[in-house]
């Protein structure tokens, strides 16, 4: 007896809701035809909704992992190297022992660690960006190069192995950095500080100037 009397209620309910969009419609002086034209204007416009909704969840889907490193206490943002960067550090790494393995610390894109293993070194990188990492492992792949890339934070990362280090700092970061370097390198290691210099040590060349420099120390 419930049930009969719950569909009597819905089918009453359906009747009243019909009965009412009839009157509005009439008052409104809408035509069938005009009312099929509005509801394929709504679908349109939610199928467009859905478009651009999944467009800015895919674009925030893909920025996340290079705005995480900026919530961390020293931010290493990823800012490609210039052709001139790159030249910069080759010219450093004229000076240094190609028998020795390289490690560019932040490597980004890849682009440092596959040019010095263009120049014969045992080069690898380490990179907090997920992407980059593997950007870079399809970019030394693409080139016939054995250079390496791992997802690794800098600060927990044992550099002691490495004759070379390349690194692209920020400012606030080369003080904390100078000091894991004194800790952890042997003797004779050489280091290339890109845009900014280590504040304590004394560098040995200089290559370039402003914003393109780089510095190559020996520890």
């Amino acid at each position: 007896m419930d049930m009969i009397v719950q569909i009597l209620l819905k089918n009453t309910m359906a009747q009243t809701e019909c009965t009412s969009c009839n009157d509005l419609r009439n008052q409104l002086g809408l035509k069938e035809e005009d009312i099929n034209s509005i509801q394929k204007i709504n679908s349109r416009g939610l199928i467009l909704a859905a478009c651009f909704g999944g467009a800015a969840l895919g674009i925030s889907f893909v920025c996340i992992p290079f705005v995480l490193p900026g919530f961390r206490k020293y931010c290493l943002p990823y800012v490609p190297a210039s052709n001139e960067q790159v030249t910069n550090v080759l010219k450093g790494l004229k000076f240094c022992d190609r028998s020795k393995r390289l490690l560019d610390i932040g490597s980004g894109d890849g682009r440092i660690v596959i040019a010095a293993a263009r120049e014969g070194f045992n080069s690898d990188g380490i990179e907090l960006n997920t992407v980059l990492v593997y950007y870079s492992r399809y970019s030394a792949l693409k080139n016939g190069l054995k250079a390496r890339f791992f997802k690794r934070d800098l600060w927990k990362f044992d550099c002691s192995p490495y004759g070379n280090i390349v690194i692209f700092g920020v400012e606030q970061m080369m003080a904390p950095l100078e000091e894991k370097f004194t800790r952890e390198l042997v003797r004779g290691t050489k280091i290339i500080a890109c845009r900014f210099p280590l504040p304590n040590l004394t560098p040995i060349h200089t290559i370039g100037s402003g914003i393109d420099a780089v510095w190559l120390y020996e520890v």
